[in-house]
């Protein structure tokens, strides 16, 4: 449970936190992540998966950061989730840490040339003009024609949402399971 509640010291704080006032960890966020790195879907992580994934976002990480991060021979979801379910990250913002990425020039905007190939090198190919417009339209949450962080959380935690209103949606439609 998230402790963000009056008189626990985080009431202003964005980050949903966890019972040791860490950041909280969301059990299906987890296993996306997991399933996401897992790219040649074995059930365990390696350096070299981590680096293909993250190889994308950081371009310059050092090969020692992938084996420091993936430091057991067996990584697997159960050692993922035993190291952030109960974490203590209490200075830590995933999302203004994502936004970084995005944001490397520290200007509070997303830069959309950095934006643009992030997509490519995801294999969506070729980012269009209408598509960055489309992609501005959508995450631009006050309207003011770019994308800064509060639009950027926003924007994350309006998918977790729509997201479960789809899956309450398909349970719905599906019926009962039997």
């Amino acid at each position: 449970a998230a402790t963000n509640r009056p008189g626990d010291g985080f009431e202003d704080d964005p980050v949903p936190r966890n019972e040791l006032g860490g950041v909280l960890v969301d059990e299906e966020e987890l296993k996306a992540a997991f399933d996401f790195f897992d790219v040649h879907k074995k059930g365990t992580l390696t350096p070299a998966d981590l680096k293909q994934r993250l190889g994308v976002f950081y371009k310059n990480l050092p090969a020692r950061e992938y084996k420091f991060l993936i430091s057991e021979p067996d990584f697997t979801y159960k050692t993922l989730h035993k190291l952030l379910v109960n974490n203590e990250l209490k200075d830590f913002d995933p999302v203004k840490e994502a936004f970084k990425v995005y944001d490397p020039h520290e200007t509070g905007y997303i830069d959309i040339e950095i934006l643009k190939g992030i997509f490519s090198n995801l294999g969506f190919g070729e980012v269009t003009q209408e598509d960055v417009s489309v992609l501005i339209e959508t995450a631009d949450v006050d309207g003011d024609g770019k994308i800064s962080l509060s639009d950027f959380r926003q924007m994350v935690s309006h998918s977790k949402k729509v997201e479960g209103d789809l899956e309450n949606l398909h349970a719905s439609v599906a019926g009962p399971k039997r």
